[in-house]
């Protein structure tokens, strides 16, 4: 899946895979802890010589990777990086749980970041409530699963969840639009990760948002995707047409650990 979505990106994006600087896959659900999966999507794309490493943020993933690359690109390092999100949910879950097995799903999205005249990323906002370990979103770790077998599967407590996302996101939100310099009024899409619809409604109720501004939901028919949700619902929207190449969108990332990750960026 990641090696499909990096190369329709690199299509779309025009660039040449052996151009690439780097590859960086955000992902939580690759289930060998070493090698990484990076360097696997960079020899199948045919970019042998790009640096490639994974990124594990969970549902934070994809923001966490994009800031990093943007970094990375303005830094000088590189002139180019693909960056994926990719999960295979499906692997994670415990078909037996009722507060997870309807809710996650598999997927991958990708974006190319290149060198440009102007810049396409406001400054990212992020942070972590490490001291809420385990109690405030999934983890996963040994357990009974459904087929009475070991093995690592998902745990997660909604109910904790959405009471920080609701109360603590909106804050992290309006701090990255400030940090980009425009109004919540220029933006034209609220992009957050696909949690469930109660958090995105949440959410997107206390931002007071423009009635003009899209909000993705895609968590109606694509589930739960963790580090792929937003590549694939800004994906959504684009092909929809719902909003259009160089429109402003507040990307809101959060996860496991309660990492949050916000940016304000112009859609390719």
């Amino acid at each position: 899946m990641a090696v499909e979505a990096g190369r329709r990106a690199l299509a779309q994006g025009d660039v040449k895979s052996a151009d690439l600087g780097l590859v960086l896959l955000a992902t939580t659900s690759f289930t060998e802890q070493t090698p990484a999966a990076a360097p696997w999507v960079a020899q199948f794309l045919g970019a042998p010589s790009a640096g490639a490493f994974d990124l594990n943020a969970a549902c934070a993933g994809f923001s966490y990777a994009l800031a990093q690359a943007n970094s990375l690109v303005r830094a000088g390092e590189v002139d180019s990086v693909l960056v994926v999100g990719s999960e295979r949910m499906s692997d994670l879950i415990d078909s037996s749980d009722p507060d997870t097995a309807f809710l996650f799903a598999d997927g991958a999205g990708a974006a190319v970041v290149v060198s440009a005249d102007s810049p396409g990323f406001g400054p990212v906002v992020w942070g972590a409530d490490g001291h809420r370990h385990r109690s405030g979103t999934y983890s996963s770790w040994p357990a009974k699963a459904s087929s009475d077998t070991t093995r690592s599967v998902l745990r997660m407590s909604g109910l904790e969840s959405y009471r920080w996302a609701a109360t603590r996101l909106p804050e992290v939100a309006r701090q990255a639009v400030e940090a980009a310099g425009v109004q919540l009024d220029d933006i034209a899409a609220f992009i957050p990760h696909q949690a469930n619809l109660r958090i995105i409604n949440a959410v997107a109720s206390s931002l007071s948002l423009s009635p003009d501004t899209v909000v993705a939901k895609t968590i109606t028919h694509s589930g739960n995707t963790s580090a792929a949700s937003i590549p694939l619902a800004m994906d959504d929207l684009l092909t929809r047409r719902a909003v259009r190449s160089g429109d402003l969108a507040l990307l809101l990332g959060f996860g496991a650990d309660l990492a949050y990750a916000a940016q304000v960026v112009e859609l390719p």
